[in-house]
């Protein structure tokens, strides 16, 4: 690659605009090329590990993104007072703000982007789809909600401004649509700072396909490659992979995709990387549905199957490099899974606390390395490997400010169902402690008949569900093992487990909580060995490892204990346990039918008062927590007797947010 003799920019020092793993990501690049590093993070943030890996760092006050990473006069102040030359936004936040943009430039700073009329042109849904259908890119018609049809439904209220499945809406009934718009546009308002939305109709069966973009200052503009994103939870991605089964099947796919990505890259002078998002149909036909003027999430499966680094390609253009005629071939599969602090079985409700112990692969990884090291690109582009890009490491606190994302798991190999094989493998060893995560559900679509033969379009989960819970035999199995590490650990000089009688005698009890499940452990240690429910024997114990033999055969619980928290892993997956006290503390006890808060956050609405009759299900309550709106509904018919909470309030996890009683 060559720079050209255009006002080249030299970049020395970087500022990140944004924080966890993307920040971590993009300063590892950084550091290969030279650069120094700059980070900026807020009140909340101050101890997670990308301020700590930056080689400066600087305070935003504040928690909230409103009040720090949403704040572009606070950070281009904070680029210069750290001596910055360039500013890289990552995705998210500020990424996409034209504002921010220029106001990065007019600080004499080297924006790390595409221009600042191209980030404008694709601000607005409404008019960027006109742009595209200008440009000969397919376009689904935009409907004007007020003259939306029953004949045209059921279609999909969408914000204008903004992403990430904030403001949209899938209407099925022609008098939900009023009340789906107010909803959608309240919520768009809240996230974007602009309530416009529109409708197009919805393809509930789509598969989501896009096509990185890689463009340099001279004309050149790359089709890198395309990726399939159709697991999606609440429009927002869950599993990504590169290249898409879909357009493997249609031979003539990929290469109108690629036409009409260079065609939209073109009609807005675009220069940067940046991906045109489509939807599909099963027969190949596709639609263009936005492009992201930044980096993606998922660039990751595109640099495992090109063997390119993104972020040092952005950096090169940005300083006015020459990208060459072709981007190089893909090669492989990559599957990328996002790790997300949430319970999908629970309405996708995210998961805030202290993340005790993280680690997938081989060893402990740390951020954004990868199995084999440090290195973004590998020695040979056959070779099955895994990548974590990880905001999070052991200890590190999971707040309810900012995206429930804790890291990106990416596996690489020549072979697709080789790839999916091996990916839920690593991830069904991983050690992840202290924080409930999706996990299991990734395990799940990973090795799901479905997803293997690529049938992986957008309603998968309404088709599939979400998973299976663990099954209560080896929750069972896990919560002996824990009671019996925790014997253990309680053995004095003399090597005999605690409870263990000569003679008959009462069996020793714990109690474990799962979810809304209590399990009563009983067992007895005699000269005879472990009596217990079942056929099972126990080989080994100390206070971290239990061998047991199940119906013969023999298998290892790995037993870490937290405070008011005990993690069991075995080959017959994850459990984690809450040890039951003996004695319930009456402060902590609440009035039946109150409705407590799931997880911190913002109370965004209130629909009912002091006095209301509602029925079992009735939405009462709404609260904003991790980028996600969740609803908390009545737990029975009865009417409101006390309602503690109003518009704009913090909860804590655990308050009383209102009771509601038997009606009179």
């Amino acid at each position: 690659m060559t720079v050209s003799d255009r006002e080249p920019r030299v970049i020395t020092s970087v500022l990140v605009a944004n924080r966890g793993e993307i920040a971590r990501r993009i300063f590892r690049t950084a550091r290969a090329l030279g650069l120094s590093t700059v980070a900026v993070h807020s009140t909340a943030d101050a101890r997670m590990p990308f301020v700590d890996e930056a080689d400066a760092a600087v305070h935003l006050p504040g928690n909230t993104p409103g009040e720090t990473y949403l704040c572009g006069e606070l950070i281009v102040e904070a680029a210069l007072r750290a001596g910055a030359d360039a500013v890289h936004p990552g995705y998210g936040f500020l990424s996409e703000n034209a504002g921010f943009a220029q106001a990065v430039i007019d600080a004499g700073l080297t924006w790390i982007g595409p221009p600042v009329d191209a980030i404008s042109s694709m601000g607005s849904k409404i008019e960027a789809k006109k742009l595209m259908a200008a440009a000969g890119v397919p376009v689904l018609a935009e409907l004007t909600p007020a003259e939306v049809s029953a004949a045209e439904l059921p279609v999909l209220v969408k914000a204008s401004a903004g992403g990430g499945g904030r403001g949209m809406r899938v209407v099925s009934r022609l008098e939900d649509l009023a009340v789906e718009i107010d909803a959608a546009s309240a919520e768009a308002l809240s996230a974007f700072g602009d309530g416009t939305v529109f409708c197009e109709r919805y393809l509930a069966t789509g598969r989501h396909i896009e096509v990185q973009i890689m463009a340099d200052q001279h004309g050149t503009i790359w089709a890198v490659g395309e990726r399939e994103c159709s697991i999606q939870r609440r429009h927002q991605k869950v599993v990504e992979e590169a290249p898409s089964p879909l357009v493997e099947r249609i031979p003539s796919m990929r290469a109108e995709l690629f036409d009409a990505a260079r065609k939209a890259a073109a009609a807005i002078g675009y220069v940067g990387a940046g991906t045109v998002e489509f939807l599909a149909d099963e027969a190949g036909n596709f639609y263009f549905l936005e492009m992201n003027t930044r980096l993606q999430v998922e660039h990751p499966v595109t640099e495992e199957t090109t063997g390119l680094d993104l972020v040092e390609l952005q950096f090169a253009v940005a300083s006015g490099a020459r990208l060459p005629a072709d981007p190089p071939a893909t090669v492989g599969h990559a599957i990328e899974v996002r790790l997300y602090a949430e319970d999908p079985a629970n309405d996708w409700q995210p998961r805030t606390g202290r993340l005790h112990a993280f680690g997938v692969g081989a060893r402990r990884l740390s951020g954004a390395k990868s199995a084999r090291g440090d290195e973004n690109v590998p020695e040979s582009r056959s070779t099955p490997r895994l990548r974590v890009d990880s905001g999070v490491e052991d200890g590190s606190e999971v707040s309810p400010y900012y995206d429930a994302m804790l890291a990106k798991v990416i596996a690489f190999g020549p072979d697709r169902t080789a790839v999916a094989r091996r990916l839920a493998g690593e991830l069904e060893r991983a050690t992840i402690h202290g924080v409930g995560t999706n996990r299991d559900l990734v395990v799940w679509i990973l090795r799901h008949p479905a997803f293997l033969v690529g049938d992986t379009d957008t309603s998968f989960f309404e088709k599939h569900g979400v998973g299976k819970p663990v099954d209560d035999a080896v929750v069972r199995t896990s919560a002996l093992a824990a009671a019996l590490a925790d014997a253990a650990g309680r053995v004095g000089p003399v090597r005999v487990p605690s409870g263990w009688r000569n003679l008959p005698s009462q069996p020793q009890c714990k109690s474990y909580r799962t979810g809304d499940a209590v399990h009563e452990i009983a067992y007895r240690l005699t000269r005879d060995g472990l009596v217990a429910d079942g056929n099972i024997q126990l080989v080994d114990s100390t206070p971290d490892r239990v061998v047991l033999e199940v119906d013969g055969v023999r298998r290892s619980f790995e037993v870490a204990a937290y405070d008011g928290l005990v993690c069991v892993d075995s080959s017959l997956g994850s459990v984690s346990l809450t040890p039951v006290e003996r004695f319930t503390d009456p402060a902590r006890q609440v009035a039946a039918g109150s409705l407590v808060a799931p997880m911190p956050g913002t109370v965004i609405r209130v629909g009912v008062q002091v006095g209301d009759t509602v029925k079992e299900g009735q939405p009462l309550l709404w609260l904003e927590a991790m980028k996600m709106e969740h609803t908390i509904a009545a737990p029975a018919d009865g009417v409101v007797g006390e309602l503690n909470v109003q518009a704009g309030q913090q909860v804590e996890v655990g308050a009383v947010l209102a009771v509601v009683g038997e009606n009179a």
